[in-house]
C-alpha cells in the first residue's frame, strides 16, 4: 500500500487538511503501507516557502512522519511535459485554440449538460491550449470506498485543458501523472475533490493507452466527508481554531488531537471515544469512515484534551508547559493545577498569580476582603503562623480550626485567602497553593491587606 498526502501550500494546514494526513497516516501505518508527501505548489503566486515550512511544522508537531518526500510538484515538470508529449503524439490529448467565451456559447446552444468539445477551434501544432481528448460514448465511474459508485457519463463531461498554451500543465493533469509515478495505490481525500476524480481517472486511461508510465491499475478512491461546525454549517474560522498552528498555540496536546480528528468521520466500532495513537493506528480502517458530514466542536477537543492532560506524568507535563510558556521550574505548580486545566493555555491565568504575583480584580476585593474577610483573613494568618509544619496536610488543618472557630463556611475563609494570595477567585487548590507560595511569602500577601480596621472609606 501506497498513500500520499498532497496539500496546496497556500497557507497554513487547516483542520480539514490535518484530518487528511491524519487518515493517510494512519492507513499506511495500519496496513504496513508508505506515506508520501507531495507539495501541490502549481499556485505559483500562493505557494510560497514560508507556507510550505507552515505544513510541514504542523505535520512535525503532529507527529504525523512520512516515508517520502516532500515533493515539490513543481519539481517534476520535466516528467509532466513527457507525459503531455505521449498524449498528444497518441491522440488521446490536442490543441485548441477555443476561449472561455467559445465554451460559453457553445452551452447556450446546446445546453449546460452537454460536454464540450473543442477540435472544432484547434490550433496548430504548437499553438493553443491542450486538451484531453474524452470518450464520446460511455462513462467513468468512480469506484468510492466510502462513497460507493458514483457515475459520470461522457456526454456530460467537457474536454478539459490539461495544459495552458504556454505548456505549463494543470492540476488534475499533475496529479494523476505523479500518482502514476509515484505507484499510489490509494487517494484519500476530501469530498470536495470527488469533481476531479473523473478527470484524473481519465487521464489515468489516456497514459495507459498512450504506453506511457507504469501499467497498473488506477488507485483506490475514499472521498472523507465535510467538516461541520457545532451549528451544522462549513467549518469556518467563525467555529474557533481554524489551523493546527492556531490549535498548537491555544494550548492543545498533538495526542489529543490527533485522537479527537481520528473521530471525525470514522467510528471504532465500540463508541470509544479515548484512544490513544497506538489504538488508532490498530483499528484504523476505511470501512468504519462515514459519508456524513462530521462535526468539529471545540468544546468537545476542550474537554478531550483535558483528559489527556490529566493522564500526563507531572514531570512531562511541567516539561510542555515550560516549553509552552518559556519558564522553568514548573513542577510543582504543574502538580497543583493539574486537575483544573483543559488546556496549557489555561495555566497561566490560573497559577500566574501564584508565580508572578497577585493580580487585581476589584470587584473579587470588595465581595470578599470587606470587615468581615478581613477579620477572617487575620485569624488565617494567626494559624498558618504557627502551623508546626507547612505542607498541605498542616495547613488544611489550620484553615479547619479557623472554619470551626469561627463557624462560618469554608468558602467565608478560603476565598479571603485566595483573593489575598491571587488577587482573585480562581487558583489551584487553595492547600495546594499556600504551601507551594510557602511560609514566608503566604504571610507577607496576607500582610499586604489592610486590617478590618484600616479598610479605607
Amino acid at each position: 500500500m501506497r498513500v500520499r498526502f498532497a496539500p496546496s501550500p497556500t497557507g497554513a494546514l487547516h483542520i480539514g487538511g490535518a484530518r487528511t494526513a491524519l487518515f493517510n497516516w494512519l492507513l499506511a501505518r495500519h496496513d504496513g503501507g508508505e506515506l508520501v508527501l507531495r507539495i501541490e505548489d502549481t499556485d505559483r503566486e500562493r505557494s510560497t516557502p514560508e507556507n510550505i515550512e507552515q505544513i510541514l511544522d504542523a505535520l512535525r508537531w503532529l507527529e504525523l512522519d512520512w516515508d517520502e518526500g516532500p515533493i515539490l510538484q513543481t519539481a517534476r515538470s520535466e516528467r509532466h511535459q513527457d507525459a503531455l508529449r505521449a498524449l498528444l503524439e497518441s491522440g488521446h490529448a490536442y490543441r485548441s485554440r477555443a476561449t472561455a467565451e467559445d465554451v460559453k456559447a457553445f452551452k447556450e446552444l446546446y445546453g449546460a449538460e452537454r460536454g464540450f468539445r473543442g477540435e472544432g477551434w484547434a490550433g496548430y501544432q504548437e499553438e493553443g491550449a491542450v486538451r484531453l481528448r474524452v470518450p464520446n460514448d460511455g462513462a467513468t465511474v468512480v469506484h468510492d470506498v466510502i462513497r460507493g459508485d458514483t457515475r459520470f457519463d461522457h456526454v456530460h463531461l467537457d474536454d478539459p485543458v490539461i495544459a495552458r498554451a504556454d505548456g505549463s500543465v494543470l492540476y488534475n493533469f499533475a496529479v494523476a501523472i505523479d500518482d502514476l509515478d509515484a505507484g499510489i495505490t490509494h487517494v484519500v481525500r476530501g469530498e470536495d475533490h470527488l469533481s476531479n476524480t473523473p478527470k484524473q481517472l481519465l487521464v489515468l486511461e489516456a497514459a495507459r493507452a498512450a504506453g506511457f508510465g507504469p501499467d497498473v491499475p488506477p488507485p483506490i478512491y475514499a472521498h472523507l466527508p465535510l467538516l461541520h461546525g457545532p451549528d451544522g454549517k462549513k467549518l469556518s474560522k467563525r467555529h474557533g481554531a481554524a489551523s493546527v498552528q492556531e490549535l498548537r498555540e491555544a494550548g492543545y496536546l498533538p495526542e489529543a488531537i490527533r485522537n479527537y480528528l481520528a473521530l471525525l468521520g470514522w467510528g471504532a466500532g465500540d463508541d470509544a471515544t479515548v484512544l490513544s495513537t497506538e489504538e488508532l493506528v490498530e483499528r484504523f480502517t476505511l470501512k468504519r469512515v462515514s459519508r456524513n458530514p462530521a462535526r468539529f466542536d471545540e468544546v468537545k477537543l476542550r474537554w478531550l484534551n483535558g483528559l489527556y492532560i490529566r493522564k500526563l506524568p507531572v514531570g512531562e507535563l511541567a516539561r510542555r508547559l515550560e516549553a509552552f510558556t518559556g519558564r522553568e521550574g514548573l513542577e510543582q505548580a504543574a502538580r497543583i493545577s493539574q486537575e483544573k486545566i483543559q488546556t496549557l493555555a489555561d495555566f497561566l491565568p490560573l497559577a500566574g498569580p501564584l508565580l508572578d504575583g497577585p493580580g487585581e480584580d476589584p470587584k473579587a476585593r470588595e465581595r470578599w476582603l470587606d470587615d468581615d474577610g478581613r477579620a477572617s483573613l487575620a485569624d488565617v494568618r494567626d494559624a498558618l503562623a504557627a502551623a508546626e509544619r507547612f505542607d498541605e496536610a498542616s495547613i488544611e488543618q489550620a484553615l479547619a480550626s479557623v472554619i470551626e472557630r469561627r463557624g462560618v463556611k469554608p468558602r467565608e475563609v478560603y476565598q479571603p485567602l485566595r483573593v489575598a494570595l491571587t488577587g482573585g477567585t480562581v487558583s489551584p487548590g487553595i492547600f495546594e497553593s499556600v504551601a507551594l507560595l510557602g511560609r514566608e511569602e503566604t504571610l507577607r500577601r496576607i500582610d499586604r491587606v489592610p486590617a478590618a480596621s484600616q479598610r479605607p472609606q
